[in-house]
């Protein structure tokens, strides 16, 4: 599934197709996708001005001209993909299920092989209030997430803090890869108790946080399965993984110290794979 850094990399790809443009067509070719589309989308977006596009944990936010946003959600196999004005367009296809045009000549299409993506739409001011963002948690390289934010986000916790990172109410934005190598570079243990994540821990998880995550996004996510930037382009964050999907092997200051055998390993919590170093991470 698209994490933060993957839905960051497609915001900056789709600025500059989208951002102060006109929406001259919209088109669906299918009714739903995980929960049905908004009614008559076509008729409600089209001639509409683009204004904005931020993001919100795993969300997309569209912000039109008649205060209106498009709330777009990548799902599991979910892709923007942006063709230029000008250029040669292949033949759509299968799961491309939205595809919006502008009067400048773009086309963008969202593709999602599996369907568990999602676009509403909806006021402005009603975005705070919307089922899938009210009870999300501080976002993560806002400028009011810290280590004692994080502290109370976990105090008194009593699941395994690689658990607590995964609840979107704690942290937003946050999966399983990042999750696992920012607990790596915290030193932290997925195993350990969230309660005990305080203090000089906490902050020195919350800057291993944003630390992975801005190296994420500066190598263009993680292309692991399906997902692509706009252009097409693979993201290559999976060639840097220091403890996820390499069980067996050893971690970088493993090698750093001279170690030969493998310190990563593999468990399984919530049924999710973890990986971790053994010899670092408590």
């Amino acid at each position: 599934m698209p994490e933060l850094p993957e839905v960051e990399t497609t915001r900056q790809g789709l600025l500059a197709a989208l951002d102060g443009q006109v929406l001259q067509a919209v088109e669906t070719r299918v009714p739903a996708l995980r929960f049905p589309l908004p009614v008559d989308l076509e008729v409600r977006l089209a001639g509409r001005k683009v204004t904005g596009i931020e993001r919100r944990a795993k969300y997309l936010l569209i912000a039109l001209e008649d205060s209106q946003v498009l709330l777009v959600h990548l799902g599991m196999s979910g892709r923007m993909r942006v063709f230029p004005a000008g250029t040669d367009r292949p033949p759509l296809e299968k799961h491309d299920h939205v595809i919006f045009r502008t009067e400048e000549g773009s086309e963008i299409r969202f593709n999602d092989a599996r369907r568990f993506g999602s676009i509403d739409l909806m006021a402005a001011d009603e975005v705070a209030n919307h089922p899938l963002l009210r009870d999300l948690g501080p976002e993560p390289l806002g400028n009011a997430f810290s280590g004692p934010v994080l502290a109370a986000q976990l105090r008194g916790r009593r699941t395994p803090i690689k658990a607590a990172l995964l609840d979107q109410k704690t942290v937003a934005g946050l999966g399983n890869i990042y999750v696992c190598e920012a607990l790596y570079f915290a030193n932290l243990s997925p195993r350990r108790g969230a309660y005990t994540v305080q203090g000089a821990r906490a902050e020195q998880l919350a800057r291993s946080i944003r630390q992975v995550l801005n190296q994420a996004i500066a190598a263009g996510g993680s292309s692991l399965r399906d997902f692509q930037h706009v252009d097409g382009e693979l993201g290559y964050f999976q060639n840097q993984f220091a403890v996820y999907r390499r069980e067996g092997e050893c971690c970088p200051r493993c090698v750093q110290a001279g170690k030969t055998t493998g310190c990563i390993r593999r468990i399984v919590q919530s049924g999710r794979s973890t990986f971790y170093c053994s010899r670092w991470q408590r």
